[in-house]
C-alpha cells in the first residue's frame, strides 16, 4: 500500500512527505481499541551486524553505486548515502557508532535551540572570530546524509553532506589556509574553465550574511552551523553536476578556512528554504522541486534525492501546511496538531506545537537531526502512553537521552502501539514501527526515538523520516 501526504503553504513554498510504507488515515474521534504494528526484532538486531555496502575506502570512484544512475532513473536523481556506510570497517561497532550518532545529534539541537530561542543565551563563537570556544570538529561532524555532485568544468566528483537547514552550498578550495580531512583531493578553482568570483556589488553577495568585508572586490561568505563547525572563503559561481546534467552559474562558497569533521565530505549540499540554497537558485529548472528518501536501516545502502515537479511529485499526494517563520527563514515549518499512540488521540492541546509570533517554537522537518523532538509537556505524554500500552514487554535501562527502553533479547517480532504524527487538514501520518522503536546496540535493547526538547520548539528528525518520501516546492 502507497499513499502520499504533501504539504501545501501560504507563501511560495510548499512541502510534501511521500508514505511508502504503511500509513494509516486515522479519524480523530476515540478509538474502541489500540492499534499495533509488529516490529520484526531480529531484522533490525541482524542489521546491526551487518555492515554497509557502501565503502568509501575501499570503492574506486568511477564505480561508487552512490554516483551511478539506473536508465529509468531521472535526470536530476542523486543517490542519498548515510555517513555510517562510508566509515572503515574497523569503525563499524554499532553501539558505539549509535551513541556518537546521538551526541552529535545533542549538538546540533541545542544549536538549533540557541538559533531559533530569541530568549537563549548568545552562541558561543562569532563568525569572525573562530576561537577555542568552537566544538571540535574531531569528535562532532555536521550532517547524516550525503551525496556525490560534480563540481567545475571538468568536474571533479565530491561527497557532500545534505542539509535542509542551511542555504549555502560549499566546497572546500585551495588554497587551504585551514582545511579538515575529506575523501577527495581539495578542489582547486584555478583548475576549472568555469569558476568565476562573485563580485561585491552583486546581487547574489546581498544575500550573503558576512563577517569580512570585501576583499578586491570578491564577496566573503562566513557561515556556522549549529555544533560549532563552520566556513569561510569567498563565493563563486561555478558549474554544478548532477549525473548526466550540468547546471552552470550556480553560487557556492569556495571555503579556504574551516573547522568541523564533514564526514569526509568536500562540503555541503545547502537545501533550505533560502533564496541562496539551491533549490532557491535552481528554482525554473526544476519547477523550484526537490524530494528527498532517507534509506531505511538494514534496507540497502542508499536512499534518493531528486529535483524537478515531473520526477519528484507523485499522484494522489495528501497536502499539509508549511508556515513562514521570519526569524528563520531557511527551515521547513509544519503545521503538526498532535500526537496519537495505538490510534488514539493524546491529550496534547495544540498550542504545544504553535509557531509564536516572535518565531519560537513550533515544528521544523530537518535532515541533520536523528531524533525527533517535542516539549516535555507533549514528550511525556506520548512515552507514557506509549509505556502503558507495552506493558507486556520486558523493560530495558536507559541509554543516553532515552528513557524508554525494552530488553527485546530472543524475540524475534513484537507487537508494539502505533505512533501518528496529526496534522492541520484532518491528514494524520502512522509512522513504521522501525521508525520509533530502534536498536541502540546488537544484542536486542530497543528505545523510543523520541526525546524531550529543551525549548519549545519541536523537531521531526531522520530516524522518524527513514524509509518516507519528502517532497518540497515552490508554487504560484
Amino acid at each position: 500500500m502507497e499513499m502520499v501526504i504533501e504539504v501545501r503553504a501560504s507563501r511560495a513554498l510548499t512541502m510534501a512527505m511521500v508514505l511508502q510504507l504503511l500509513i494509516a488515515i486515522i479519524p480523530l474521534a476515540t478509538a474502541t481499541a489500540l492499534e499495533f504494528h509488529h516490529l520484526n526484532v531480529h531484522e533490525l538486531v541482524y542489521a546491526t551486524h551487518r555492515p554497509p555496502s557502501t565503502t568509501l575506502h575501499d570503492t574506486p570512484h568511477s564505480q561508487d553505486p552512490v554516483h551511478e544512475r539506473t536508465r529509468d532513473e531521472p535526470k536530476w536523481a542523486l543517490k542519498l548515502v548515510h555517513r555510517d556506510a562510508l566509515l572503515p570497517v574497523h569503525d563499524r561497532r554499532y553501539r558505539q557508532r549509535f551513541l556518537q550518532r546521538i551526541n552529535r545529534d545533542a549538538l546540533r539541537v541545542a544549536g538549533l535551540a540557541r538559533h531559533l530561542n530569541r530568549t537563549a543565551p548568545p552562541v558561543r563563537f562569532a563568525l569572525n572570530d573562530f576561537g577555542s570556544a568552537v566544538v571540535s570538529g574531531l569528535d562532532e561532524g555536521v550532517g547524516e546524509y550525503l551525496v556525490r555532485v560534480g563540481i567545475g568544468m571538468p568536474e571533479r566528483e565530491h561527497y557532500l553532506v545534505v542539509d535542509t537547514g542551511s542555504d549555502v552550498t560549499w566546497v572546500q578550495c585551495r588554497p587551504c589556509s585551514q582545511c579538515y580531512d575529506q575523501a577527495e583531493p581539495v578542489f582547486d578553482p584555478a583548475g576549472s574553465a568555469s569558476f568565476e568570483g562573485v563580485s561585491c556589488g552583486s546581487t547574489v553577495c546581498g544575500l550573503v550574511n558576512r563577517a569580512d568585508p570585501c576583499r578586491s572586490d570578491r564577496c566573503r561568505y562566513a557561515v556556522a552551523y549549529e555544533d560549532g563547525s563552520y566556513t569561510k572563503g569567498t563565493l563563486a559561481f561555478e558549474t554544478l553536476t548532477f549525473g548526466p546534467t550540468h547546471v552552470q552559474n550556480v553560487a557556492i562558497g569556495c571555503g579556504h578556512t574551516n573547522h568541523g569533521l564533514f564526514n569526509w565530505a568536500s562540503g555541503l549540499l545547502g537545501l533550505g528554504a533560502g533564496p541562496l540554497s539551491l533549490v532557491g537558485q535552481l528554482g525554473p529548472q526544476t519547477g523550484g522541486a526537490f524530494g528527498y528518501c532517507l534509506v531505511s536501516r538494514g534496507a540497502g545502502p542508499y536512499g534518493s534525492l531528486v529535483f524537478g515537479r515531473t520526477a519528484a511529485v507523485p499522484r494522489g499526494a495528501a497536502w499539509v501546511p508549511l508556515l513562514t517563520n521570519p526569524q528563520a527563514p531557511s527551515f521547513y515549518y509544519i503545521a503538526l496538531l498532535g500526537l496519537g499512540v495505538g490510534g488514539v488521540r493524546l491529550p496534547v492541546p495544540e498550542q504545544v506545537f504553535q509557531l509564536a509570533e516572535n518565531g519560537e517554537g513550533g515544528v521544523i522537518v530537518d535532515t541533520g537531526t536523528a531524533v525527533t523532538r517535542f516539549p516535555p509537556q507533549a514528550y511525556e505524554v506520548l512515552r507514557d502512553a506509549f509505556v502503558d500500552a507495552t506493558e507486556g514487554l520486558p523493560r530495558g535501562p536507559t541509554v543516553s537521552i532515552f528513557d524508554a527502553c525494552y530488553d527485546l533479547s530472543g524475540f524475534g517480532t513484537v507487537r508494539v502501539p502505533t505512533v501518528s504524527l496529526y496534522f492541520d487538514g484532518g491528514v494524520v501520518l502512522t509512522l513504521p514501527a522501525r521508525n520509533y522503536l530502534v536498536p541502540v546496540d546488537g544484542v536486542g535493547t530497543f528505545c523510543l526515538a523520541f526525546a524531550p526538547s529543551s525549548s519549545g520548539l519541536s523537531i521531526v528528525g531522520n530516524i522518524q523520516q527513514e524509509g518516507i518520501q519528502m517532497i518540497a516546492f515552490a508554487c504560484g
